[in-house]
């Protein structure tokens, strides 16, 4: 029997602007020395907010790699859209992509959580400060969660499948999912991943209603997870696009074949209802792990979700248990995200960068902040672990109740 997708789905190029690097080499240099950037927030508006605490993109200028006539239309989130697909295609030796392919045969999807904030704020100042007139048109779309799939298939000239996943965190590694089944059925490259912005003020007050929101005033202790002192998560801005094309066509090319999407699957056990996400996280992983075609054992490394709420930790743990039985207790878990803040639907694409990453190192990143254990996980903390690391398990949930998982593999082992 032929198998239902004869063409694999490859990652060919990382575009990264995170808190604690603009670049993908930063941002790695970092993630492996378990740099913590956290810090108290500076943005203009949001000093008498009970959040104090947040991973912000310092050193991003977006004038530097956008046209000015894409900026005055977007809003930051976007702009961290449009120079990490910059950045993805770059390094995937498809700069010119635009140039050298069938436009019909590239797409975009990005996830989105938290829309154009920062855009809409500054517009809604100015119509109740000064009045209709003073508000421009691009309000109607900067704000939107497509705004970034629009801009960088409208700026590239993709019109090859493009699409959007509204969703909470997971919805990240929905994103890819979705890419690397369009690959699957016969698109040549997808542009995937997804970056956020949720720190203008208005974006900040609203996120104050989620009860798993640390308001912890120092950075070192705000964002905790699997410990005692779990005090819920940290925010965060930026985020990660990915490369995904068919393999064998870019082996053809010359391209390096950094990794491959190898199973994926998806449940829902509602909001905040952290009890429910063991078994709802549980069935996520064996569906992914199902479409790999990857037996339990063959797991290398997890990026725990690691939200920091301790039902939440608990379950997650459990969840992990369940699934890989004693292995689960021996394989290394890792949540380099305690370093930068959880970035909604950008937290889970940082962890499949950083996964990549880390399988073509051999280094497993240290969890930032984070020491005493309270569960029964194999959590790399304090430094960088050396490992051989054929295949990753990156796991994600959304504060509004979805559970998600997805395979990866290292690009030599599925050449092998």
């Amino acid at each position: 029997m032929s198998a239902p997708y004869p063409r694999r789905a490859a990652v060919t190029g990382i575009g990264v602007v995170a808190p604690n690097g603009t670049n993908t080499d930063t941002f790695w240099k970092s993630t492996r020395e378990g740099i913590s950037v956290l810090d108290r927030i500076t943005r203009e508006g949001c000093e008498n907010l009970p959040l104090r605490v947040a991973g912000e993109v310092r050193s991003f200028e977006p004038s530097s790699s956008i046209e000015e006539r894409y900026l005055v239309q977007t809003d930051r989130f976007t702009h961290f859209a449009m120079a990490a697909a910059d950045f993805a295609l770059e390094d995937a030796r498809l700069g010119d992509a635009d140039a050298e392919a069938s436009p019909f045969s590239l797409g975009v999807v990005t996830a989105a959580g938290s829309g154009g904030g920062e855009f809409g704020q500054r517009e809604l100042q100015q119509l109740w400060g000064k009045g209709s007139r003073f508000v421009g048109p691009y309000q109607s779309i900067a704000w939107f969660y497509a705004a970034s799939t629009g801009q960088i298939s409208i700026r590239r000239g993709f019109k090859g499948p493009c699409s959007v996943v509204a969703a909470d965190e997971a919805g990240g590694l929905d994103a890819l999912a979705h890419a690397a089944r369009a690959v699957r059925r016969g698109t040549d490259v997808i542009v995937a991943g997804s970056t956020e912005a949720p720190l203008a003020p208005y974006s900040m007050v609203c996120q104050l209603g989620y009860e798993e929101l640390s308001i912890v005033q120092d950075p070192a202790r705000a964002y905790r997870p699997f410990t005692d002192d779990a005090c819920g998560f940290v925010p965060a801005e930026g985020g990660a696009m990915l490369v995904v094309e068919d393999e064998t066509s870019a082996r053809e090319r010359g391209a390096r074949v950094r990794a491959s999407v190898a199973g994926h699957a998806a449940t829902f056990t509602g909001a905040s209802r952290w009890e429910l996400s063991r078994e709802g996280l549980a069935q996520a992983v064996r569906g992914a792990l199902d479409e790999a075609g990857c037996a339990p054992e063959e797991i290398d490394v997890v990026f725990a979700d690691a939200l920091g709420v301790p039902e939440a930790d608990r379950a997650e743990a459990l969840a992990i248990a369940d699934v890989l039985g004693t292995h689960g207790r021996r394989v290394p878990v890792t949540a380099p995200k305690t370093g930068i803040g959880r970035g909604y639907c950008a937290a889970p694409v940082l962890d499949v960068a950083a996964a990549v990453l880390a399988m073509e190192h051999g280094l497993i990143p240290p969890t930032p902040n984070v020491f005493d254990i309270s569960h029964d996980l194999d959590l790399v903390t304090v430094r960088a672990r050396a490992a051989e690391l054929r295949t990753a398990l990156v796991l994600s949930r959304g504060l509004m109740g979805s559970n998600t998982a997805l395979v990866l593999r290292h690009g030599a082992a599925e050449a092998s």
